[in-house]
C-alpha cells in the first residue's frame, strides 16, 4: 500500500530529528540517511504530481488548460 505524503513527511521529520540528535550510530545513521533520502524522493514526486494536477483546470467547455498562477487559465 502507497503511503500518504504527509505520513512519508512525518516519517521524514522523525529521521531528521534522530540524525540531529548526534545520539546515532555511525551505521544505524548510514541507513537512517538511505531512508530520508528515499522518502524525501517520494515526496518530493508527490508534490510534482500534485502540482501537475493543480496546473490543470477544467474550462467552461470541459476542456483541460495549464494554469498560469500569475494571470488564471492560459487561453
Amino acid at each position: 500500500m502507497e503511503k500518504s505524503f504527509e505520513d512519508a513527511l512525518k516519517e521524514l521529520e522523525v529521521i531528521v530529528k534522530e540524525l540531529e540528535s548526534g545520539n546515532v550510530e555511525l551505521d544505524s545513521a548510514i541507513d537512517k540517511y538511505t531512508e530520508a533520502m528515499k522518502l524525501a524522493k517520494y515526496c518530493s514526486e508527490k508534490l510534482k504530481n500534485a502540482t501537475d494536477k493543480v496546473n490543470k483546470i477544467l474550462t467552461e467547455n470541459k476542456e483541460l488548460v495549464d494554469f498560469d498562477i500569475e494571470g488564471g487559465t492560459n487561453e
